[in-house]
């Protein structure tokens, strides 16, 4: 097995080890769900980021998360937001065949707006998307992007997403910086024409002390679609999500019952 990355951002601030080089990762398999919740993980986090979330699920939805390029020791990360949705979208093709709905979190988001726009053109579009802990697709990330490592790190001071004693280790310190550098250049890197839509509808998980977004910015993301948007409150900063588990399940849940296929609707954990 390849020589693994520790990631230090996975399931919200835990510290983990990913070792799977499976492009889509399935925590928590469930064969006979009727919807499919694609995730896509923010900045610095592989796909176990979102671990938790499935397994707090109900039964009938099955929670794909996406393992990102660059998470196992020599390999090369990813360097366009487009290119990592096309890749992403040719993976998922064999597990389109039922609805799939897609949520991506902060440089996540906009991974899953492209990745979703990309669905529909190859003729599976997904029933949803949500999104959460970033700016619209054409609003860019505003002004504080960090420009170096030390600002980087003073970032993830600041959010809680890396154990302070782990930043002050230089061994670790430099297995968390080789994967957020290339992650925040391709984030940053990232905007869409404000004219990209995406034809379904979109709901916003807004963490009420998010610093990067407040509603006025999770209201951009209405512009990027074509059907109904919604902006839903829930307490918390940044990585507000694993505090949040059973309620952010039960939120997306509530959006996706209608787009279940039948009879796996009727599960329950």
């Amino acid at each position: 097995m390849p020589q693994t990355i520790p990631n230090f951002l996975d399931s919200m601030g835990e510290l983990t080890v990913q070792a799977s080089e499976e492009w889509i990762q399935n925590f928590r398999p469930a064969p006979e769900a009727g919807v499919r919740l694609v995730c896509c993980p923010h900045a610095g986090a592989s796909a176990s980021a979102f671990g938790p979330l499935a397994r707090a699920l109900p039964a009938w939805i099955e929670a794909l998360s996406v393992q990102y390029p660059g998470r196992q020791a020599g390999s090369a990360g990813f360097t366009d937001i487009g290119e990592l949705a096309e890749r992403t979208a040719e993976k998922l093709a064999p597990w389109a065949d039922r609805p799939l709905a897609v949520f991506g979190h902060s440089m996540g988001s906009a991974v899953a707006f492209e990745l979703v726009r990309r669905l529909q053109a190859a003729g599976t579009p997904p029933v949803r998307l949500f999104v959460s802990g970033r700016r619209a697709p054409s609003d860019g990330l505003g002004a504080n992007v960090p420009r170096n490592d030390e600002e980087i790190v003073e970032e993830l001071r600041a959010l809680g997403g890396v154990p302070v004693r782990l930043l002050e280790r230089p061994k670790y310190r430099e297995a968390v910086l080789s994967v957020i550098r290339n992650d925040y250049r391709a984030n940053s890197g990232y905007l869409a024409s404000p004219q990209a839509v995406v034809d379904c509808p979109v709901t916003f998980l807004l963490a009420a002390e998010d610093p990067y977004v407040d509603r006025d910015a999770a209201g951009g993301w209405q512009r990027h679609t074509s059907r109904d948007f919604s902006v839903l409150p829930f307490p918390g900063g940044h990585f507000y999500l694993n505090d949040q588990l059973e309620k952010v399940a039960g939120t997306i849940a509530a959006d996706l019952r209608g787009h279940a296929s039948r009879p796996a609707l009727g599960g329950h954990r």
